[in-house]
């Protein structure tokens, strides 16, 4: 009999494995709270999307006056050179690309700015000149691993120097031309620290 008792607590025990293997065990769905996970892929969304329409409402302001009274071409620039410099950086050392997706975004719209800041400055012909000293630059500091330590610890003095030139720009003509501020404002939130 002792036998036979084992033998059935034996199979309860395994029918009873069996079915807890295969049991569906419902959970409450959590509850929306605004932890830090949440907080930082908010922020970094929400970066990601202003940077993808960042430049627009400048490019839309210049265009309307068919104007860039008050744009600085120098602070475009340098702001341009900064931004190919991290993206090189960030590429060079094999960073994942969504820590950098934004970059390649400004590039293109600061690229299309600045062909209409040379369009309504009648200064066209440089256009070419632009993009062989940028693409040469980008091909140019990914030679040596110094060399892009080195554009990449500037980087900073680059990104300021570039609203330095469209401060000065401003100071210089008393006029904020066609300046958006919205683009400013945008590029400010971008800024914000979360973390």
């Amino acid at each position: 009999m002792c036998a036979e008792v084992k033998e059935a607590r034996c199979r309860l025990c395994s029918f009873l494995s069996f079915v807890a293997r295969r049991a569906v065990v419902v959970k409450r769905p959590p509850r929306f709270t605004m932890d830090g996970d949440a907080l930082l892929d908010f922020a970094n969304f929400s970066t990601l999307f202003v940077c993808m329409v960042l430049k627009f409402p400048q490019i839309f302001v210049v265009m309307r006056a068919k104007s860039a009274r008050g744009v600085s071409l120098n602070s475009l620039l340098l702001e341009l050179a900064g931004f190919i410099v991290f993206v090189s950086y960030q590429m060079y050392y094999d960073y994942p690309p969504p820590t950098y997706l934004e970059y390649p975004i400004l590039i293109a719209q600061d690229v299309i700015l600045l062909l209409l800041i040379l369009h309504y400055d009648g200064n066209m012909k440089h256009a070419l000149v632009y993009a062989v000293v940028f693409v040469g630059g980008w091909k140019l500091i990914t030679v040596q691993k110094w060399v892009i330590d080195l554009a990449m610890s500037l980087c900073t003095f680059i990104s300021a120097g570039s609203k330095f030139a469209q401060l000065q720009c401003l100071w210089r003509s008393k006029d904020s031309g066609q300046v958006s501020t919205l683009t400013w404002a945008m590029a400010s939130y971008t800024c914000l620290d979360i973390g």
